[in-house]
């Protein structure tokens, strides 16, 4: 049975451009599961040029995709709460440098303010990690997350324990999965993936 049909998902997504590409893979999977994709960029991955892919291609795929305008200020963010826009919000490609915003109340880009105004209805809001400082700096912010009141957690894994030994990395694959148990106010278990380790020699 397919839990995710009709809801409405905030897509937001953040400048950790080197998962832009699994972040589309997961657009195309809700967007078949029949979820109802709201598309939100902070303002540095809408407008940002790397060598990931140019801006103005990442927005017109994800406006073929939803059929949809991007959210990508805070001014365009604002009106989530009031209208009821969303059922869960998903930043899908969550930075250190947005958990921290999200962990002190800090609202000065569209991700946040997307969350802020979403969480005005008591709804859950679900991150995946995709952070290189989630074992160092990134921490304190991850493990506070953790204990706020409608914040869930994609299940965590190292994706490349021996060049970047402090990173993390949110399952893609197991997104919906959490959705689903988040919109029902459970947290997908084990919130650490022991089995989805990289090995390299």
């Amino acid at each position: 049975m397919n839990n995710l049909e009709g809801k409405k998902v905030g897509f937001a997504m953040c400048g950790s451009f080197c998962t832009f590409s699994r972040c589309f893979e997961t657009l195309d999977r809700l967007i078949d599961l029949g979820c109802d994709i709201i598309p939100i960029m902070s303002e540095n991955a809408y407008g940002t040029d790397t060598r990931f892919g140019k801006a103005e291609e990442h927005i017109e795929r994800i406006r073929e995709k939803t059929g949809k305008d991007i959210i990508h200020t805070i001014v365009g963010a604002e009106p989530i709460g009031p209208k009821k826009l969303t059922d869960i919000m998903l930043i899908v490609n969550c930075t250190g440098n947005t958990m921290a915003k999200l962990t002190a109340s800090i609202t000065d880009t569209a991700v946040t303010m997307a969350v802020k105004s979403h969480l005005r209805n008591k709804k859950p809001v679900l991150i995946n990690l995709a952070t290189n400082d989630a074992l160092s700096g990134s921490a304190k912010n991850i493990f506070s997350l953790m204990n706020y009141k409608n914040y869930y957690f994609v299940p965590v894994f190292q994706d490349d324990y021996s060049l970047k030994p402090f990173s993390l990395m949110g399952d893609f694959k197991l997104i919906p999965k959490a959705l689903e148990e988040a919109l029902e106010g459970r947290q997908l278990q084990p919130i650490i993936d022991p089995t989805n380790i990289i090995y390299q020699e």
